[in-house]
């Protein structure tokens, strides 16, 4: 294995194991002026602009298998090596050509999973984004991701669609159907903020939480979920400024990430 990567994060079982990796690498860019010696056609001194290298994080992750299987969103890979065996797998729930397309449409989340199994490494796709590393306990554990959060996971664990029954989950800006994760293993799931940035809420069956929706990374499946307007009443929801919210209840955890939204 190369040099440049060094191991972060790692989560997973004696047959499959997800791995992340991060690097740096240098680039340059156009920065302060720097006068060069020698006169220019004009008889003046020449002018190049320049900065000095700077670092540019990604991250990338790794798959182990040694007998054992993984899904992993399509588009994702780079390379596999080992003796492995690659199928298209399609997600529990999305099934006929009318439903697939529907799913597609209302998530970001494509009906359809490859599923590597065998002997080997997969690696994917080098990124700037960041990714959260866990495991569930399982059978009964399960999380309801956020539109385009899916990344991989142990091929135990079922990939199916949560359907939001209201007009509101298609407005809400996650779409009309969003992943959902059941039973036992680890998974890989695709953040916009970095993890140290991710606040983590529990709720204990008695207060409730209200979310702006751009903020839900995942939350529990056994949670009480409402996507509503802030306040009652049109003319009120105008004036509050809010659009649609979630409103969770019961006993859970929700994951947010507070400074989406400052780039």
């Amino acid at each position: 294995m190369s040099a440049y990567r060094t191991k972060i994060d790692e989560q997973g079982s004696a047959s499959v194991r997800f791995e992340l990796y991060q690097f740096a690498r240098k680039s340059h860019a156009l920065g302060g002026p720097v006068h060069v010696p020698g006169p220019a056609q004009n008889g003046t001194a020449a002018v190049v602009h320049l900065h000095p290298p700077h670092g540019a994080t990604a991250r990338q992750v790794r798959i182990v298998l040694a007998g054992g299987a993984a899904l992993l969103e399509p588009g994702a890979l780079q390379y596999a090596h080992g003796r492995l065996q690659v199928d298209v797998q399609k997600n529990a729930g999305a099934g006929g050509f009318l439903k697939r397309t529907i799913t597609s449409a209302g998530s970001g989340e494509s009906a359809f999973a490859t599923r590597y199994s065998g002997q080997g490494e997969v690696w994917t796709e080098a990124t700037a984004k960041h990714f959260i590393l866990a495991s569930m306990d399982g059978p009964g554990d399960a999380l309801i991701l956020d539109d385009g959060a899916f990344y991989a996971c142990d091929a135990n664990i079922e990939l199916s669609t949560h359907v939001h029954r209201s007009v509101q989950g298609i407005l809400s800006g996650n779409g009309l159907m969003q992943p959902k994760l059941t039973g036992r293993g680890a998974f890989v799931v695709e953040a916009p903020v970095p993890v140290d940035e991710i606040e983590v809420v529990e709720l204990d069956g008695q207060d409730e939480l209200i979310v702006d929706g751009d903020l839900m990374l995942m939350f529990s499946a056994g949670l009480q979920v409402e996507l509503r307007p802030l306040v009652r009443g049109l003319r009120n929801a105008m004036r509050s400024g809010e659009g649609l919210v979630y409103v969770f209840r019961g006993h859970g955890t929700v994951w947010l990430t507070p400074t989406v939204r400052l780039g």
